[in-house]
C-alpha cells in the first residue's frame, strides 16, 4: 500500500491504495472530487458521494458515529442472489428451482427484514430462524404461501408449537431436525394439533468447513445428526406413518466459507444423503445447502479469512451443478434448492460513518536537528550517531540508535542519570529512527525490523465510536473491514495511522486494516487533520455487526440514516427514515437502572448539599436539571 511521493497524486491511485475498485463490486468508488460514491443499483441508477449524506444528516441533528444504510443496495443483493440462481438452473437445464431463505440472524432489525422480505417477493424469497423470537418476528413479517420459512436451531414444545400453527395458516414451514427427541415431540404435537408437518434432518457431514468458522462443521459440529442418528430419525418417522413428511436435507459448513472447494466438496456430500434418503422411501423434495456464501471483505479474491476465492456466479453455478450431477448418477429427481446466504446479502448495505476529532502524533513529518543542550556521553553518541547518518549507513544508525537508548534505560534503572539525559537520548532515539524511515521511504524493499519502526510510528486517530457495539467482528476475531476517508482523496493521505475510539479498554482498537498483497497491515493512510471535520467509511458492516454489539462503556445503538434512490429529487435521493441512537436512560435502563431512580437519589444529595451551604438552591436545581436532561442524550460523543 506505499505510493511514490514524486509522483502526481490522482484519483486512480486513491482507488488502488485502499483498494475500493476490488472489494466495492463497482457498489462504491471515489469521484473526481475525491469524495467516496455509492451506486446502490450499478449502473442502473444513481451515484451518491456518501459526504453529501452524512451533511444532510447533520442538519438533521443527527451526530455521530452514524450508521447509513442504503436499502436500493440491500434490494440490489436481494435480486442478484436469486438471478445467479435462476441463470445457473437456465444454462445447466436444472429440472426443478431456486428458493432462498435469509437468515434473520445475519440482522434481525425489522426495517431490514422487511426490506428484503419485500425485494424478494417476486422470487417467493423466504427467511430462516434459529430461536423462538426469530420465528415470532418471522411468522408475523412473511406473508408469501409459495416462500418458505426453514427452522433452525434447537427446539422446546413451544418452539414446534409454533411451528406448526404457521403450518395452519398456510405457510410452508420447515422443522429442521437437529437431534433425535426433536422427531419424538413433532410426531407427538403434530397428532395433537391435526396437522402434516413439513420436516427436515440436518445432517453431520463429514466434509468440513474453512477459514474462521471451520469448527462450526465436521463430526465434531455443534448442530445435525450423524449417520446412525439419520437412520433412527427415519425409522421413526415410517412406524409413525409419517415417512412422506420428511422433505427436506439440510447441511450447513460454516459461516464466510473462503474457499469454493469446500462448498463443491460439501454439496456433493449433502447430494448424496440426499439420494440415498429418498431411495429407502422418503418423499423429499428439498436439499438446504446452509450458509457460507462469503463476502470478499479485502478485495485479494484469495482464501484469506476476510476474502473468498469466487464470485456469487460460480457459487451458484457449482451448487446447482453438483447436485445435478449426483442426482443423475442416482437416478433421483432434483430437488428444489435452498440455501441460506446473509451475509452475502446484507454487508455492502450499510456504511458506519465516523468522525475522527483529534490524533496522537509520535513526531511531525520533519524534525529540526538541533544541537542537545544536555551534557553527557550517551546524548553526545547519540548526536553524532544522528549527525553522522547517510545514505549509505541507515540500518547501522539505527541500531546504533537501539543501543544507546536501550544503554540509557540500564543507566536510569541504577539511578546513573537523571531524567534530563533519558529524556534527550529518546528523543534523539525517535530523530534518528524518523531519519531511517526517510531513506527507506519508497524503497522496492524494507527489512522486517523497519517495517515494525513504520508502524511503530504510526500516528493514533481519536475516533468517535466503540469498536464493541460496532465492529465486534474485528474485535472477537479478527475480521477485516475495508475503511477509508469519505472524502480529501484527490490529496494524498501522508500519514499512516491507526484508529482509537472512545471506550476506556485498550482493545478499544482498529489495527489492522486490508490489503491486498498479505492478509491484513498494521496502518491505515490518512491525512493530517487540518482543523476541519475528517470523516472516515467502515465499509461491508451490514452483517452482524448491527446486532452482536455489547454494550461496553454503555455505548448503545448508533444513529441511524435509510437512503433511497430517487431521480426526481434535486440530490438523486432522499432520507426515507431517520432512527436516533441509543439514549443513556434507555441505555441504562438495560442493566436496571431506573430514570426516576437515578434522578431521585441525585436530587436528594443536591437536597444534602444545599442544607451544608455548598450550593445555592438556584444552582443546585440548575444542576439537577441539567443532569436530567443529559440522561436523554445519545450516548456517544457530542463533539
Amino acid at each position: 500500500m506505499k505510493t511514490d511521493s514524486h509522483d502526481t497524486w490522482t484519483i486512480e491511485k486513491a482507488r488502488e491504495l485502499y483498494g475500493i475498485g476490488r472489494w466495492g463490486l463497482r457498489y462504491f468508488d471515489i469521484n473526481e472530487d475525491g469524495k467516496v460514491t455509492v451506486a446502490p443499483l450499478k449502473d442502473k441508477g444513481g451515484i451518491i458521494p456518501i459526504v453529501n449524506v452524512v451533511e444532510e444528516a447533520l442538519e438533521q441533528e443527527l451526530h455521530f458515529p452514524l450508521l447509513v444504510r442504503f436499502q436500493d443496495l440491500l434490494r440490489n443483493r436481494v435480486e442478484r442472489i436469486n438471478n445467479a440462481f435462476a441463470d445457473a438452473i437456465r444454462e445447466f437445464g436444472y429440472r426443478s428451482f431456486y428458493r432462498g431463505v435469509y437468515p434473520i440472524k445475519v440482522n434481525q432489525l425489522r426495517e431490514v427484514v422487511e426490506e428484503i422480505v419485500d425485494a424478494g417477493a417476486p422470487f417467493h424469497y423466504g427467511l430462516e430462524v434459529g430461536s423462538k423470537p426469530e420465528l415470532f418476528a418471522a411468522l408475523a413479517i412473511h406473508r408469501d404461501g409459495e416462500s418458505l420459512i426453514v427452522c433452525n436451531g434447537y427446539k422446546d414444545l413451544r418452539y414446534i408449537r409454533t411451528a406448526l400453527m404457521g403450518l395452519k395458516l398456510g405457510k410452508k414451514i420447515f422443522l429442521v431436525v437437529e437431534k433425535v427427541d426433536e422427531i419424538r415431540n413433532i410426531i407427538s404435537l403434530a397428532a395433537e394439533m391435526g396437522v402434516s408437518p413439513l420436516i427436515g434432518l440436518r445432517i453431520r457431514l463429514s466434509s468440513r468447513g474453512s477459514g474462521k468458522w471451520e469448527k462450526s462443521s465436521g463430526e465434531n459440529a455443534k448442530f445435525g445428526l450423524s449417520t446412525h442418528e439419520v437412520l433412527e430419525a427415519s425409522r421413526l418417522l415410517t412406524a409413525a406413518g409419517m415417512a412422506d413428511c420428511l422433505k427436506l436435507v439440510h447441511f450447513h459448513v460454516g459461516s464466510q466459507i473462503p474457499d469454493i472447494l469446500t462448498i463443491k466438496k460439501a454439496v456433493r456430500e449433502g447430494a448424496m444423503v440426499y439420494c440415498k434418503l429418498f431411495k429407502i422411501g422418503h418423499d423429499l423434495e428439498y436439499i438446504d445447502v446452509g450458509g457460507g456464501l462469503g463476502v470478499d471483505y479485502d478485495g485479494s479474491r484469495t482464501t484469506f479469512h476476510s476474502s473468498v476465492n469466487y464470485s456469487l456466479n460460480e457459487y451458484a453455478r457449482d451448487i446447482v451443478y453438483n447436485i445435478m450431477d449426483i442426482c443423475d448418477a442416482e437416478e433421483a429427481p432434483h430437488p428444489v434448492i435452498v440455501n441460506e446466504s446473509g451475509r452475502a446479502v446484507v454487508a455492502y448495505h450499510s456504511v458506519l460513518v465516523v468522525e475522527l476529532f483529534g490524533h496522537i502524533k509520535k513526531l511531525p513529518e520533519s524534525l529540526p536537528a538541533k544541537a542537545p543542550e544536555v551534557d553527557h556521553k550517551l546524548v553526545e553518541e547519540a548526536w553524532e550517531t544522528l549527525s553522522e547518518m547517510n545514505s549509505g549507513n541507515p540500518l547501522e544508525a539505527y541500531h546504533d540508535a537501539l543501543h544507546l537508548k536501550e544503554e540509557a534505560q540500564n543507566h536510569f534503572s541504577l539511578g546513573l542519570i537523571d531524567l534530563a539525559v533519558k529524556a534527550e537520548v529518546e528523543k534523539l532515539f525517535w530523530m534518528i529512527s524518523w531519519e531511517v524511515l526517510q531513506h527507506y521511504r519508497g524503497a522496492d524493499y524494507m527489512p522486517d525490523e523497519i517495517l515494525e519502526l513504520e508502524s511503530n510510528f504510526s500516528d493514533q486517530y481519536l475516533c468517535n465510536f466503540s469498536v464493541f457495539q460496532s465492529l465486534l467482528d474485528h474485535w472477537g476475531f479478527g475480521q477485516l473491514f475495508p475503511i477509508m476517508p469519505l472524502h480529501r482523496l484527490s490529496s494524498e493521505p501522508k500519514r499512516k495511522g491507526t484508529l482509537a475510539d472512545i471506550t476506556c479498554d485498550s482493545d478499544g482498537m482498529v489495527s489492522r486494516f486490508i490489503n491486498l498483497y498479505e492478509e491484513g497491515v498494521d496502518t491505515l493512510p490518512l491525512h493530517s487533520m487540518n482543523g476541519r471535520p475528517y470523516y472516515i467509511g467502515i465499509f461491508l458492516t451490514g452483517a452482524y455487526q448491527d446486532i452482536m454489539g455489547d454494550l461496553h462503556n454503555l455505548f448503545g445503538r448508533v444513529n441511524e440514516v435509510h437512503i433511497f434512490l430517487d431521480e426526481d429529487e434535486d440530490a438523486g435521493y432522499y432520507i426515507e427514515e431517520t432512527i436516533e441512537g441509543t439514549t443513556m436512560e434507555k441505555v441504562l435502563a438495560l442493566v436496571q437502572y431506573s430514570e426516576n431512580d437515578l434522578s431521585r437519589k441525585m436530587k436528594a444529595q443536591f437536597d444534602q448539599a444545599i442544607k451544608e451551604d455548598r450550593l445555592r438552591p438556584n444552582e443546585a436545581m440548575r444542576l439537577l436539571n441539567e443532569y436530567e436532561r443529559g440522561l436523554k442524550g445519545y450516548t456517544y460523543l457530542d463533539l
